[in-house]
């Protein structure tokens, strides 16, 4: 059984060969490859590619370079079209979240009982990194909104460690662009009425001087999207 992780990038220059140290060293019962997709990074990011591959020769590691631009969701759906796994898993190319959640994450998958695992930065006991208290609360009411048009309980719907089965991927047709790209797949699961678990992971989060990208107007496409995708697609 195959695992495809993969990883939408912009400009993560200081944190990509960790991050990527980090998935080849998590011990996991599957082969895996990684598929990075590069959306446009202008901050020398696109000139570690050739030496994490020299690094990893013996790893399947695909890069993929945008000509400009998007998009989170652009470069997302682009890797999950050159995945080949069996399951696939979305990784940041941040070190917000830490791989070594990975068995937590598949074991749902991989014991029979799911088909789509989310991981929640809201319940467990995992460590979580002490920041921003409105993005909590935009997070939060989100989640709630959605799930008040799909009738899913999930805790954490903008997470980024989302884990499918290949079929629910091939099920349905992504659209977004942008970070509308999270609501956009949750109502498309919950409307395919596919087996969705959640687990607590940890998260590491960032403060915009550390390069957290995502602002206000991010959650307002959001709402909009959790209404266009539930009721309007």
């Amino acid at each position: 059984m195959l695992l495809s992780i993969v990883i939408p990038v912009y400009n993560e220059f200081h944190t990509l060969e960790q991050l990527v140290e980090r998935v080849i060293a998590v011990n996991l019962p599957l082969d895996r490859e990684i598929v990075m997709v590069d959306d446009g990074s202008t901050d020398g990011t696109r000139e570690v590619y050739s030496e994490i591959q020299k690094k990893w020769p013996d790893v399947s590691i695909q890069v993929k370079l945008a000509e400009k631009n998007m998009g989170k969701g652009a470069a997302i759906r682009q890797g999950f079209a050159l995945a080949k796994g069996d399951i696939i898993l979305v990784q940041d190319a941040d070190l917000e979240y830490d791989p070594r959640d990975y068995p937590v994450l598949l074991a749902p998958i991989l014991d029979g009982k799911a088909d789509v695992v989310y991981g929640s930065r809201f319940v467990g006991g995992d460590a979580h990194r002490v920041l921003y208290f409105w993005h909590m609360v935009g997070n939060r009411f989100l989640t709630l909104m959605s799930n008040m048009t799909t009738n899913l309980n999930l805790t954490d719907m903008e997470t980024c460690y989302k884990v499918f089965r290949a079929e629910v991927l091939k099920s349905f047709t992504l659209k977004s662009n942008t970070f509308t790209i999270e609501p956009e797949m949750t109502a498309k699961v919950a409307k395919g009425k596919w087996r969705i678990f959640e687990v607590g992971i940890s998260y590491a989060g960032r403060t915009y001087a550390e390069g957290k990208k995502i602002d206000w107007k991010d959650a307002i496409r959001a709402l909009w999207a959790i209404f266009r995708f539930r009721f309007f697609d």
